[in-house]
């Protein structure tokens, strides 16, 4: 791992699909809270139906709200693939879940940013407003794709871009775990 410069404050985690980068971002959010960090932002989950990937869901972390990134049988929004993305809940939910951990939360969470979240012009402020935010982002970012709201938060100062790999994935929670805390303690502790 590349080692963490002093002035990135924000981390990122990339990787092919299914290499484990939220289940490491859950791992981390549950070590966090268990120190007593305030957390607030968005992840995104799978949808099964059996062994089959059907959909993505968000979930609030504050709240545990949840809603539909993109499923299947979605009828209507932008396309990305077989799915279809649903807009209203990114936006009531996911693009909400960031602007109110910006206020309330010491972690800012974004899992993650990728072709079906960049439809949402509402997710892509709140994206922007985590980032320039006194707060500390730990989010997740699309292996492949190409845009320029991708490409300009890669190629930011205070992201710790980190590719997660077979190799380096059972370490990482603990390794970020200790990043974060020595950040929160650097600011003082509680952000309100």
């Amino acid at each position: 791992m590349k080692q963490t410069k002093h002035n990135r404050r924000h981390i990122f985690l990339t990787g092919p699909p299914r290499i484990g980068k939220t289940t490491i971002v859950l791992r981390v959010i549950e070590e966090l809270k268990f120190k007593g960090a305030k957390i607030g932002g968005m992840i995104s989950q799978e949808i099964l139906e059996g062994k089959i990937r059907v959909g993505f869901k968000i979930i609030d972390l504050e709240t545990n709200r949840e809603g539909l990134l993109a499923h299947v049988k979605q009828r209507n929004g932008p396309r990305v693939g077989k799915y279809r993305v649903c807009l209203k809940d990114l936006n009531e939910i996911g693009a909400k879940a960031i602007l109110r951990a910006c206020k309330r939360a010491n972690l800012i969470v974004i899992d993650e940013i990728g072709p079906m979240e960049l439809y949402s012009k509402e997710f892509k402020g709140a994206v922007l407003e985590a980032l320039n935010s006194d707060k500390i982002v730990l989010g997740t970012i699309h292996y492949r794709a190409r845009t320029a709201f991708i490409d300009s938060i890669k190629k930011r100062e205070d992201i710790n871009l980190i590719e997660v790999t077979y190799s380096n994935r059972n370490k990482l929670p603990e390794i970020i775990v200790r990043e974060i805390m020595k950040r929160i303690g650097e600011r003082g502790g509680e952000d309100n």
